[in-house]
């Protein structure tokens, strides 16, 4: 590239930048797509964007030079600074999605041909990558036919296990390829596990790692985002032209499985050029119909909205069994994050601040949360049996749980308290719905006293010292006794709220007014603590946001935190999804 021009980084995030890329691309025939990177070419001493590319993590697209640039090696130098930017981030090879007419320029630079589309072509450079998923794929070969299925399972529901059962008696050996994109409800190693757990009674049935090969950012981005447009159909036909020229033929598989979709459009597409594509390359399609009831095909999709409406026995009538931990654990993280997310709360971290903390904000607790998960599903599997676990198991768990939470917070203690109420009500409720197949208040009840009252009382923390200093109960006697004010008054004081735009705000100013506080005891004695409860009660009988704003900001200057209480507000939201 000539001296007169120089390239830079053009962050995407400013939105003059964004609108002037958007224009660029535009005038030459594409669309902004998803980057986390764009760099552009100017002459030195002018803006004007005469070249550009950028980066959706090892994915180079949006390559687009100025006619009057053709000449010049631009885009040479422009793909030589991405794949840099892609390999100092650690990616050892590096993709690009471009026009058919870009091919060889990226061929003369090391490039080669993945998978191609009247309008489109992948292509790939590094010396891993595809090469090194191939070796992987062929060493699952087995003799006899075999099918494949590409899914997403998220979560993996009754109507998955069918479609697998079904395909699985018409093979000797069936392949599974979980989608490795992390753009679902539930990551990537969630998916592949509920698949490993859920397909474990079907002895030849083999469940694969994923890969970017397979509808992903660099294949099929908008399978994620559901436009079903003239992209999406060139997107689709790049990600089966891969699974029947490379996938397929690496596993041996001659036949791909397939649901049918009667409602959602963009699979359905798929779903037709699957048929259309895929028996030019050998490779029979066989469409089953899905598991219904009532008439209504059972999906994902209806499991996650019954999630994101807190109601945990529609969500669990759709999965398969070995799923309902994932659910559990799901509403027990979603429960902490809604409490977060409750903004103004006094004293407390929320969205608008870091109320009474120094050492922790809305980032670090958001960190927390994400840590603990996988150690929500570990506890509610261990519940997930015919017999409760014992207490040396349960602590086990708790304390690895508590090891990472504190490792992804710099030794912040900011939900050990959180821990410990929903690990004891999520091994309860897991091992509920084992026996019963469902969830009901008072065994639930039960067997979080029988849990709790084999647990050894902590000695030496804060609570320990509050407790016996204060004579109150604590967690561990809240919990032994089976949380009666959590079930007899919090809990239905939240329900009676719904629809009340401020129903977390009031139901945490209710628990305030009669729970005995160890965290504001600790920091500020017996007398604020009772001040603290009465401030709630008067609060509560005349709420304004602007009354809890005025009190957050007093708590902030007084180091108040009712800490405590913000614990119980997430363990009544998880009790309350529960129990829906």
């Amino acid at each position: 590239m000539s001296n007169d021009f120089e390239i830079q980084s053009y962050p995407l995030t400013v939105r003059t930048n964004r609108e002037r890329v958007t224009v660029f691309l535009a005038a030459n025939g594409l669309r902004l797509d998803a980057l986390d990177y764009y760099a552009v070419v100017t002459a030195v001493g002018d803006d004007q964007i005469l070249a550009g590319g950028g980066l959706d993590k090892d994915i180079i697209k949006c390559i687009a030079v100025s006619d009057t640039l053709r000449d010049e090696g631009i885009s040479a130098t422009l793909v030589s600074h991405l794949m840099s930017i892609a390999m100092s981030r650690q990616y050892e090879t590096v993709k690009v999605f471009t026009k058919p007419s870009n091919q060889k320029i990226f061929e003369s630079l090391g490039f080669h041909l993945l998978a191609e589309a009247p309008k489109a072509v992948l292509l790939e450079n590094g010396l891993s990558g595809w090469l090194t998923y191939e070796r992987y794929l062929k060493s699952l070969r087995r003799e006899g036919t075999s099918g494949l299925i590409v899914m997403n399972a998220n979560p993996f529901t009754r109507g998955h296990h069918f479609l697998i059962a079904q395909a699985a008696r018409q093979v000797d050996t069936l392949f599974i390829i979980p989608v490795k994109e992390d753009c679902s409800k539930f990551s990537y190693a969630e998916r592949k596990a509920m698949l490993e757990a859920g397909c474990r009674d079907l002895e030849n049935v083999v469940v694969c790692e994923g890969s970017d090969y397979s509808i992903s950012a660099a294949t099929f981005p908008t399978y994620f985002l559901k436009e079903l447009d003239e992209a999406a159909t060139t997107q689709m036909t790049l990600d089966l032209n891969l699974c029947a020229k490379r996938i397929a033929p690496a596993l041996g598989a001659k036949i791909r499985f397939v649901g049918s979709e009667p409602l959602d459009q963009m699979t359905k597409r798929y779903n037709e050029l699957m048929h259309e594509i895929l028996p030019l390359e050998g490779i029979s399609v066989v469409e089953m119909e899905r598991l219904s009831e009532r008439d209504r095909a059972i999906s994902a999709s209806a499991v996650r909205t019954a999630l994101a409406e807190e109601k945990f026995s529609e969500a669990a009538a759709k999965v398969y069994p070995t799923t309902i931990p994932y659910l559990l654990a799901k509403l027990a993280s979603m429960a902490l994050q809604k409490e977060l997310d409750s903004s103004p709360k006094p004293g407390l971290v929320d969205q608008i601040d870091a109320g009474a903390h120094q050492d922790m904000d809305y980032s670090l607790m958001c960190r927390s949360i994400h840590a603990l998960h996988p150690h929500f599903v570990a506890l509610a599997q261990l519940g997930y049996q015919e017999k409760l676990p014992t207490s040396e198991e349960m602590r086990r768990l708790g304390l690895e749980a508590e090891r990472e939470m504190l490792l992804a917070t710099n030794n912040v203690n900011t939900h050990k308290g959180a821990l410990f109420a929903m690990g004891l009500v999520l091994i309860a409720a897991a091992h509920n719905y084992y026996i019963h197949g469902v969830i009901q208040e008072q065994p639930l009840r039960t067997a979080i006293c029988r849990l709790a009252s084999d647990f050894p009382a902590p000695k030496g923390t804060h609570g320990d010292a509050v407790r016996r200093q204060y004579n109150v109960g604590g967690a561990l006697a809240q919990a032994a006794a089976g949380y009666p004010d959590l079930f007899d008054n919090w809990l239905p004081y939240l329900r009676q709220l719904k629809g009340d735009t401020f129903a977390a705000h009031k139901t945490l100013l209710y628990i305030m007014t009669t729970l005995d506080d160890t965290n504001v005891l600790h920091r500020k004695g017996a007398q604020v603590a009772s001040q603290v409860k009465e401030e709630a009660r008067t609060l509560l009988s005349n709420f304004s946001e602007a009354a809890l704003i005025k009190l957050n900001q007093r708590y902030i200057k007084e180091n108040i935190s009712p800490g405590g209480s913000a614990d119980i507000l997430s363990l009544t939201f998880l009790l309350n999804a529960i129990l829906s």
